[in-house]
């Protein structure tokens, strides 16, 4: 199996990217990033990109008249960048079918909750307001709905009497660090594929190394 070529869609600082460009730089991950793509300019995300030698572009949702022809915009750039998954490190668009087909069951998201609890924004507050013991984090796939899509992985993270959504989030952010890497780790090994059985949701199976 060759290297995992990955392209991965940014909107903000880019901690989580950060994470991957280590573990990338380390050699404890066997992917290729292919490219960077920004729907916001001038973020953290692009000098993290600019500053570990990685191709990288802005590609404004601004630009177009509607979420499709911006998604079939992505899709063109990732594809001709020889991207084959798709990595949403804190990309803060809804993608319509136009992109979710063109890379199906290939493109992954990490949500700060432990899915199918607080889906959409501010989901550590989202937590914290409803009162639970256990936050944490998700990777799953990407589909049709609001991080409504096969579950790869999670991480536990209590709650503590003291939290605020800024120190929670912190400590949920950590997680998210560790896990994604470690999810594409998986990847990258062909350990992740998805199952669907008759009449059920798809469901992740992970196989052993």
């Amino acid at each position: 199996m060759g290297t995992l070529k990955i392209g991965i869609l940014v909107s903000g600082s880019g901690t989580n990217l950060q994470a991957i460009l280590d573990a990338v730089g380390e050699h404890s991950l066997d992917v290729e990033i292919c490219i960077v793509v920004s729907n916001v300019p001038n973020v953290g995300a692009l000098a993290r990109a600019r500053l570990a030698g990685v191709p990288h572009k802005v590609i404004s949702h601004r630009d177009y008249a509607n979420r499709e022809l911006f998604d079939r915009v992505l899709v063109d750039e990732l594809r001709q960048a020889g991207v084959e998954w798709v990595v949403l490190a804190g990309f803060m668009r809804v993608l319509t079918p136009t992109f979710l087909l063109a890379f199906e069951r290939h493109i992954i998201n990490i949500h700060p909750a432990l899915l199918p609890a607080f889906p959409g924004t501010h989901a550590q507050k989202q937590a914290l307001d409803y009162g639970v013991k256990f936050a944490g984090c998700t990777v799953h796939f990407v589909d049709a709905g609001v991080d409504t899509g096969p579950i790869i992985a999670q991480r536990v993270v209590p709650v503590l009497d003291d939290d605020d959504e800024q120190r929670l989030s912190q400590r949920i952010l950590e997680q998210e660090h560790q896990l994604f890497v470690e999810v594409l780790r998986w990847i990258a090994a062909g350990r992740v594929r998805v199952t669907t059985e008759p009449s059920a949701r798809p469901r992740v199976i992970i196989t052993p190394p």
